[in-house]
């Protein structure tokens, strides 16, 4: 990916945007210039907090499960070779990603399967506000004439301005051939794996009658049940058999999906459900 599809945005507003830059605005470095995908080009440098991991010594589902836990903001870059992906993470939650033909899910799939095949990773941790501005970062700019609120990255062939609730709190020397907006979302959601790499997430599953017996609070398996796997488990375990699949849960709930696998696993093999 070099460009987005389709045709090029107009013009925006004449800067200044919202407010004009006040001074002691810090100017930052990008750490990957003049790369393709549209989210690398716009990473600021920032110094690892964990580099030169691999998977023959670190599995990358438990990382990413000690991230989340941390509540951690900044961005995984796996490189093999030439070929190279990153991910924005947002509370520990992957929220954009980009790859050399893909962006979003497919390209979260894309570091993970580089991952498996031996790319190097590191994470660079960022500000919360950075990494804020930076989750509307995706496969295209947007004509988008800029709010008294804006928050989200504005690029320009002169450079890009980071803007939070219509404060530019940083600029970046990285740029688009025409004017355009990455808006940020208010609530950035978390991706998905792609079927072709967590197909389980995608199932449908049944509830078995020892299912409902574990959601029946006046049952010795409820309490059973309870005990092991919480609330979180109970209510998990109550939208499996309503028909939501783990991947529909997952972004309702805000829940990592390599936490509802191993409750998915645990299900199965305990007979609560089985695959629809």
């Amino acid at each position: 990916m070099t460009e987005p599809t389709g045709t090029p945005p107009g013009p925006a507003p004449e800067r200044p945007g919202p407010h004009p830059a006040a001074p002691g605005v810090p100017e930052l470095r990008p750490m990957f210039p003049g790369a393709a995908p549209f989210l690398a080009r716009f990473l600021p440098e920032a110094p690892p907090a964990h580099t030169g991991l691999q998977h023959a010594f670190c599995d990358l589902h438990a990382f990413l499960k000690y991230l989340h836990e941390q509540a951690w903001f900044g961005y995984l870059h796996a490189t093999l070779g030439e070929q190279s992906a990153f991910a924005l993470l947002f509370e520990g939650r992957a929220v954009t990603a980009a790859a050399a033909t893909a962006t979003g899910e497919q390209a979260l799939g894309e570091l993970l399967s580089l991952y498996e095949q031996g790319a190097s990773l590191s994470a660079h941790p960022l500000p919360a506000t950075l990494a804020h501005v930076l989750s509307g970062v995706g496969s295209r700019a947007w004509k988008f004439n800029l709010t008294e609120d804006f928050t989200g990255l504005h690029a320009s062939p002169t450079g890009a301005v980071c803007y939070l609730r219509g404060e530019i709190i940083a600029t970046l020397p990285a740029s688009l051939p025409y004017e355009g907006a990455f808006p940020a979302p208010l609530r950035p959601q978390t991706l998905i794996l792609p079927r072709s790499l967590a197909g389980w997430a995608h199932h449908q599953y049944t509830m078995t009658l020892r299912g409902r017996d574990a959601l029946n609070a006046i049952t010795g398996l409820h309490q059973t049940f309870r005990a092991q796997h919480g609330p979180a488990g109970l209510a998990f375990l109550r939208a499996l058999g309503e028909n939501l699949s783990p991947a529909e849960y997952a972004l309702r709930s805000d829940v990592a999906l390599h936490d509802l696998e191993v409750m998915v696993q645990d299900f199965v093999k305990n007979g609560h459900i089985r695959e629809a």
